[in-house]
């Protein structure tokens, strides 16, 4: 463990410059005293670790020192990077592992690379909280049509794309490429055209070509805060929110009907509960009519009215 914590310091040292007692321990989740026992520790090793003194002081290591951690090439790094930096702290409590493993990616690469793969890590999220769209996609983009969305969003460079949208003819659009995200096995390009936000699904791709114009984009970018924006917008714009409780063997069957899932949650009966959103009142009423009584809207009570006046006519229609 102190091994690890060792090492760890060493490249926070690295990457970072100088840094002190109090941000050391903060970032090795230990006490100063342990960051001081550890810098002796370093220096008895033949670290060449010295400290400033004085206001803005702290622990620095000799310019050129370089520990000798190798194997990972540009695209690995890229992969561990992307996988870990979203959400770290909830990976089954190993999130003071996976920062330590993220040091250590990082300081795998030539130093020219260190900052190109950190920017990229940026430009995808994996697995965000919110979704678009409740449906699974049968069919992916291909390879060929992925890798050069990617290599557009990676070098910063405007792309254009052969777009399917729903209901209308392919069409052929330029846009600047802010970055990658994928949740529940769908991909999504957020992107600016002609400034405004677009949202671009990528199954729906049917070709694509990066320019070698530059996109016009900031250079830092919160991807997470950025997908929950447009995530907002998206499901506010609609005009009916369910709640519903459904047989789990017809969930897959319902989801396909509605716009947007907002939460789900197992019910005490082994029902799933799920909150969605639906067009309208009339196409939610025919989703879940479709389902007889498989599924139950718990809300709206309007829905609820709609179904039982429904129901209450077939019942007198077919009376004895």
């Amino acid at each position: 463990m102190r091994a690890d914590r060792l090492v760890s310091l060493v490249l926070l040292l690295r990457q970072r410059g100088r840094l002190n007692a109090a941000t050391l321990a903060r970032e090795l989740e230990v006490s100063t005293r342990t960051v001081l026992r550890d810098i002796e520790a370093l220096s008895a090793a033949g670290v060449p670790v010295y400290a400033e003194r004085g206001r803005g002081g702290g622990f620095a290591l000799l310019p050129g020192f370089r520990t000798e951690l190798t194997g990972l090439n540009h695209d690995e790094a890229l992969a561990l990077l992307t996988a870990g930096s979203q959400r770290g702290e909830q990976v089954f409590g190993l999130g003071t592992a996976l920062a330590s493993a993220m040091r250590k990616v990082v300081d795998a690469l030539p130093a020219s690379h260190q900052a190109t793969v950190s920017d990229a890590a940026q430009r995808f999220l994996v697995e965000p909280e919110t979704d678009l769209l409740s449906r699974r996609q049968t069919a992916e983009t291909t390879p060929a049509i992925l890798g050069e969305i990617r290599g557009a969003v990676l070098a910063g460079r405007k792309i254009r794309l052969h777009y399917a949208a729903a209901d209308q003819e392919p069409q052929w659009r330029t846009v600047d490429p802010i970055g990658l995200v994928t949740v529940r096995d769908k991909g999504y390009l957020l992107a600016t055209r002609s400034g405004a936000d677009r949202t671009y699904r990528l199954s729906r791709v049917l070709a694509a070509e990066a320019l070698t114009a530059p996109a016009e984009r900031p250079d830092r970018v919160d991807l997470d805060r950025i997908w929950r924006e447009r995530s907002a917008r998206f499901l506010s714009a609609t005009s009916l929110t369910v709640q519903v409780r459904v047989h789990p063997g017809r969930r897959e069957e319902l989801l396909d009907t509605a716009l947007a899932v907002r939460t789900e949650a197992p019910g005490p009966d082994g029902w799933p509960r799920l909150e969605l959103t639906y067009q309208d009142q009339q196409h939610a009423e025919w989703a879940l009519w479709q389902l007889e009584a498989d599924a139950e809207a718990l809300a709206p009570a309007s829905l609820r009215a709609a179904l039982h006046a429904r129901a209450a006519v077939l019942a007198d229609r077919y009376a004895p």
